[in-house]
């Protein structure tokens, strides 16, 4: 029983630490949305012509934002540090799952929870449809690996008994 647990000890952080280097990868590519999306701009040749269209008013609108106004930019700089803050907040399942197991059942909630705010705030600020997908999916991708924790984490309190 002891290499059960161990090897599900070692899974659990494995997903774990997918999560993690997912939100700080999210976080930190947060920092540098002008650049991002002028590199994207220049390259969507590959994207359909509404998506083109969407990066390049995306872009344009960052641009001159940051122009005119860059003390706008720092509520995406508070975006991206909520994402690597989250992140620090999952080394406690790290460390023990059973015993945090509630920081990965609050990550889950906030996976669901992308979805309305996609939905809800997406039209109020004139996302596009396609868009609001997008922004979903970090929701939808982001639950798979935290469920799979979770399970895992169920089996290892069982386990330990």
């Amino acid at each position: 029983m002891n290499t059960l647990t161990n090897k599900l000890e070692k899974s659990t952080r494995n997903w774990l630490l997918l999560f993690i280097t997912g939100l700080t990868f999210s976080g930190i590519t947060a920092f540098p949305i002008e650049t991002e999306l002028k590199f994207l701009t220049e390259n969507a040749g590959w994207l359909p012509k509404t998506a083109q269209d969407w990066v390049n008013a995306a872009y344009t609108a960052v641009k001159a934002t940051n122009n005119q106004y860059p003390y706008l930019s720092y509520g995406t700089d508070w975006l991206a540090f909520a994402h690597l803050v989250l992140a620090v907040s999952f080394i406690g399942p790290l460390k023990d799952p059973v015993r945090n197991i509630w920081v990965v059942q609050f990550g889950m909630i906030a996976c669901v929870l992308v979805l309305p705010l996609a939905f809800i705030a997406g039209p109020v600020r004139h996302i596009p449809f396609f868009w609001r997908l997008v922004d979903c999916s970090f929701g939808v991708f982001g639950i798979i690996p935290l469920y799979i924790t979770y399970r895992k984490i169920k089996r290892l309190e069982t386990l330990r008994g």
